[in-house]
């Protein structure tokens, strides 16, 4: 029994075909593909098994994490790239390839798929906590965008209820924050979590901080940001600590994310713990190892003690959509 998955997103395509081994998945190729230049996510596949040189492949079961809404259930599922000219349609991959079933999942959802996959070395807990084995999970990913989705384990395949919440209004937790709101609203016309959360953010909260300061960042700040790309320009200044306002920046991201993971938390309750994924938490990791980062996910009076007994852990894994998609695919085949 084969299985594809796949990781699609507006800039890259992450496909891999496996199959059952004995101690889980043994993945046979992995291949990385530009979005851009595909119209259609078949010939990628076909490409993939080319590449693997297998000869003729039965494939039981597909999975394909997206990085936007499902729309359908079951066999016709559809799904429309949000930053791409090309559409996704389970039925019409699962026809061309003969791939008897196909399943289309939310890139948080594939991200959930593989909390229980996930090898100790590719997470960080930020807080013990407590847990419940079959408790629901909240998983929350900043990276290009900002979403969240829970997660609900039992007896049968894992249950992912999706969301677009980083589209949600952005709640600010003191006055600060509401001055930060005025701030982004007057230039963007609302602030909502993405806003802030999404790597872009960061550029929007450094020229708060600046604003602030009342003085612009450091010239070598000033120059990486105009040479590459903005949020990893301020973020590697703050990590390495060479950039003052960049710090101070990080710490205010860093203050925003915990008090909206409390909010979320609040929400769902999730007794399994809480996960931090995508691509920005794994490169700002000094930042959520510190007090401030805590002390800010507790602020929710009454119900701190709620958030005291939250397990948090940090992602690591920038595979882990590969990976939940592909644990995806092994319960669609095995259903």
């Amino acid at each position: 029994m084969h299985l594809i998955a796949g990781d699609i997103g507006a800039t890259k395509t992450l496909l891999a075909l496996a199959r059952p081994g004995d101690t889980g998945l043994d993945i046979l190729a992995e291949q990385r593909f530009s979005s851009s230049a595909y119209t259609d996510i078949v010939p990628m596949i076909r490409e993939l098994l080319d590449s693997a040189a297998l000869g003729t492949v039965h494939l039981e079961a597909a999975c394909f994490a997206i990085a936007g809404p499902i729309e359908g259930e079951d066999e016709a599922q559809y799904a429309r790239l949000t930053n791409q000219p090309w559409d996704l349609d389970a039925a019409a991959v699962g026809k061309a390839l003969d791939i008897p079933r196909v399943k289309l999942i939310n890139d948080l959802a594939s991200i959930a798929h593989a909390v229980d996959v996930l090898p100790e070395d590719q997470r960080v807990v930020l807080q013990e906590g407590r847990q419940i084995a079959h408790g629901q999970r909240l998983v929350a990913a900043p990276g290009t965008g900002f979403n969240s989705a829970i997660a609900c384990p039992g007896d049968g395949p894992l249950r992912v209820l999706p969301a677009e919440s980083g589209h949600a209004a952005f709640s600010p937790a003191n006055p600060r924050q509401l001055e930060l709101i005025r701030h982004v609203t007057e230039r963007e016309g609302r602030c909502s979590r993405e806003h802030l959360l999404a790597g872009p953010g960061l550029p929007r909260l450094l020229d708060f901080i600046c604003r602030e300061a009342g003085h612009p960042a450091g010239a070598a700040l000033q120059q990486a940001m105009r040479e590459g790309d903005p949020s990893a320009a301020i973020g590697e200044a703050a990590v390495a600590g060479t950039d003052g306002l960049a710090v101070a920046t990080l710490e205010l991201y860093a203050d925003i994310l915990a008090g909206q993971l409390a909010d979320l938390a609040l929400a769902a309750l999730p007794t399994g713990g809480a996960y931090l994924a995508g691509g920005i938490p794994p490169k700002i990791l000094p930042f959520l190892q510190a007090k401030g980062f805590l002390s800010a996910l507790h602020e929710r009076p009454p119900m701190n003690h709620l958030l005291e007994a939250l397990h948090v852990e940090v992602v690591l894994d920038q595979r882990a959509g590969l990976r939940g998609a592909l644990e995806a695919a092994r319960q669609a085949a095995s259903a």
